[in-house]
């Protein structure tokens, strides 16, 4: 029987299994700064629109759309972001939990790598203390 305490268990949700993962890349502060994490879903979900095709003139146009709105509820976005993610890996052919859980796999022996990278990164907001 898989142990439900393992952060490693496929019994426990997703979510509970890459905290972990983040805390060990980049230490607790970093796993739980707002900022810094808010940064780096925006630059995922601009890597995964240019590799389904978007463009940056198109990423621009969506971008002034969206900071031209009012801002939204954070939980609702939440759940938009999920449905509109299932809904691309639908149209696109790929499935977003089998593509997860290989990449929460994969992550656990690259953190050097990633840690080195992230090291390189150019920084498009005032700089994080931590940065």
């Amino acid at each position: 029987m898989p142990d439900k305490t393992d952060p490693a268990s496929p019994d426990l949700p997703f979510q509970a299994r890459v905290a972990p993962w983040v805390a060990a890349c980049f230490g607790e502060q970093l796993a739980n700064d707002p900022a810094e994490r808010n940064h780096r879903f925006l630059e995922e979900s601009l890597e995964l629109a240019q590799a389904c095709g978007a463009t940056a003139a198109e990423a621009h146009c969506i971008v002034d759309y969206v900071f031209g709105r009012d801002t939204g509820d954070k939980a609702q976005e939440i759940g938009g972001v999920m449905v509109t993610l299932a809904a691309l890996c639908q149209a696109q052919g790929l499935d977003m939990h089998e593509a997860g859980e290989r990449e929460l796999e994969l992550i656990w022996e690259k953190i050097a790598a990633i840690r080195a990278k992230r090291a390189g990164k150019p920084s498009f907001a005032p700089r994080h203390p931590l940065s």
